[in-house]
């Protein structure tokens, strides 16, 4: 028997709010919202390879071994989670208080907040006091966190601007903001190191000044896309009897499920690639960042490319089911390069995997985020996308955690490789339970 409280939440795929009151403002929306993900993305794509180098030249001078030890390994990987952390916290907030008080003000506040945060990132940088200089760098990311989950509040803004039938099409413009913010961040932070080698801090005074002009672009074009009326009544800012039931709705909760899992896959995966890249392959540090940029690269094109031309004749749910297949095959596949020591051009077919792999989960993202959308009412827009962020954010948390010890269990690095797709093919199971949306 279906939970009361649930069936509130789900229901039958609820009309959107009204429109937002022109073309002009609805494109200004869309605008916004692609460059506030991209600009969140540009940042991470940037600090996500230095990050970690920061964080071992301060440990080293205060720790003996830095990250080699005990101490200083559990120090960096907090260092490395606290990003996504906060996302997990503040996702679903500031989706809950967007549908209090608006998208615009939220938005702007979040992109206000990566200035603050990636400007006291590179001024950290190069801070000879290595104890204080590693105090800020954790402020930075923490606070760089809390700004960065205002994507659930981008969601909001497409779920308030498109039909329901075009809402798998916008949410995909996420994904493409993902997708070159991850090319290009990458690429940025190693041009940044090639030209300033002794000026640590130039990437993190980049990010910020690509977030202030952000900032500048929204004040003067963001219109407000949330409508008056549509609102729940008051609720608190942790709302956890909400946030149950949520989790309980059937359809929703399934599909946050999936999206968790499929996010711990590519998390996994994600967060050994470096170490494969030089263990397996040994590619230098240099061009370590044109791997990254490559990922970014096919995320752009399967998204923008190939996702969004396809979305108005594709069920979302079928997009979802073969998303799911490509990253079994793409993982399985890396899988087999990585064992098969003897094969000929080995990066170029574990390349090849990862592309595959890397499609996969571009065809689940923006399906699952207009699948939430489309079985949650107006008034909750805000706070059911944020609890499906936050889920990524708690898999972006776990990933890591689980897959760097698997990573040293076998002398091929293939575990977290294998974990991910046998999960996935679990879940792939589990999928004839969503039906379409009409």
């Amino acid at each position: 028997m279906q939970d009361p409280q649930a069936g509130s939440v789900q229901a039958s795929p609820p009309p959107g709010p009204a429109p937002v009151s022109s073309d002009r403002s609805h494109r200004s929306a869309l605008f916004i919202v692609f460059l506030v993900v991209f600009i969140d993305l540009l940042g991470f794509g940037i600090v996500l390879p230095l990050l970690p180098r920061y964080g071992d030249d301060f440990l080293q001078g205060l720790i003996p071994g830095g990250k080699e030890s005990a101490l200083g390994g559990a120090i960096l990987g907090a260092l490395l989670s606290s990003f996504s952390l906060m996302q997990f916290v503040f996702a679903p907030i500031w989706g809950r208080v967007s549908d209090r008080i608006g998208r615009r003000p939220i938005l702007l506040l979040g992109l206000t907040g990566s200035v603050v945060f990636y400007t006291l990132f590179g001024f950290a940088s190069d801070l000879p006091n290595q104890a204080l200089g590693l105090t800020l760098l954790f402020v930075a990311r923490i606070g760089a966190g809390i700004a960065g989950a205002t994507i659930a509040t981008a969601q909001a803004v497409i779920a308030d601007t498109t039909a329901p039938e075009r809402r798998s099409r916008g949410m995909a413009l996420i994904g493409l903001a993902f997708g070159i913010g991850f090319t290009f961040g990458p690429l940025l932070g190693a041009g940044a190191m090639t030209v300033l080698p002794q000026f640590k801090g130039a990437p993190g005074f980049a990010a910020a000044g690509l977030s202030l002009l952000a900032v500048i672009l929204g004040f003067l074009l963001l219109p407000e896309t949330w409508q008056p009326g549509t609102t729940a009544g008051h609720r608190s800012w942790l709302d956890w009897r909400t946030l149950q039931s949520v989790l309980r709705t059937p359809i929703i909760g399934l599909l946050i499920l999936i999206f968790f899992l499929a996010t711990f896959a590519f998390a996994n995966f994600e967060a050994t690639l470096s170490l494969v890249n030089k263990e397996a392959f040994a590619i230098p540090d240099d061009q370590n960042y044109l791997i990254f940029a490559y990922i970014g690269f096919v995320l752009m094109l399967a998204q923008g490319l190939i996702y969004r031309r396809l979305a108005l004749r594709v069920k979302e749910t079928s997009f979802m089911k073969v998303g799911l297949t490509l990253m079994i095959v793409g993982l399985a596949g890396g899988v087999a390069v990585l064992r098969l020591e003897g094969l000929g051009n080995r990066l170029a077919w574990f390349l090849a995997a990862l592309a595959v792999a890397v499609t996969g989960f571009a065809f689940i993202n923006p399906s699952i985020q207009s699948l939430v959308s489309r079985h949650t009412p107006p008034e909750k827009q805000g706070e059911v996308l944020g609890v499906n962020q936050s889920a990524a954010s708690l898999a972006r948390i776990l990933g890591p955690a689980i897959a760097l010890p698997l990573f040293k269990i076998d002398p091929t690095h293939v575990m977290p490789y294998a974990l991910g797709a046998g999960l996935l093919l679990l879940v792939l199971l589990l999928t004839p339970r969503i039906r379409p949306t009409a």
